[in-house]
């Protein structure tokens, strides 16, 4: 009977092991795609901080008479790609991936804050940006709906 039990016990610890093997591959999965989305996002941004022109005209904001409201400079360009790349690097070591010992404030806070900073972006500014945005005809505006807020 005990026999048994312990064979029970194997089993359970085996399911157990199998789900937590699961889990963990769907951590870096997940992690693996968010941090590619973060670098590949990132790569654009450096493209266009080099003088690159191609997508960029559908990714400013514009008015209704299709004047830019912001004008991004190169800077402006690599500041908002390092700032993407450390996003995908830091999902990376929160998942285990890349082992760096960093602050546990940053640890336990980073994701929140990166996730905070990507509501705010989707809230807007209610009038150009954001599923809260009034103008929505430009062609910013249109893109801005459909692929950027999502």
């Amino acid at each position: 009977m005990n026999s048994e039990k312990h064979k029970c016990a194997i089993r359970g610890s085996n399911i157990v092991t199998y789900l937590y093997e699961i889990i963990i591959s769907m951590k870096i999965l997940t992690a693996s795609i968010l941090s590619f989305i973060f670098v590949f996002l990132a790569v654009i941004h450096i493209y266009w901080g080099f003088g690159g022109k191609s997508g960029s005209a559908a990714t400013i904001p514009t008015k209704v008479n299709n004047k830019p409201i912001i004008n991004p400079g190169k800077i402006d360009c690599f500041v908002v790609a390092i700032a993407l790349l450390s996003f995908g690097v830091f999902v990376l070591i929160k998942a285990g991936i890349i082992l760096v010992g960093l602050p546990g404030w940053l640890l336990n806070y980073g994701l929140w804050v990166i996730a905070a900073l990507f509501i705010l972006r989707a809230i807007g500014d209610f009038k150009f940006v954001g599923f809260l945005k009034k103008i929505k005809t430009t062609e910013f505006g249109l893109m801005d709906t459909k692929y950027y807020s999502p």
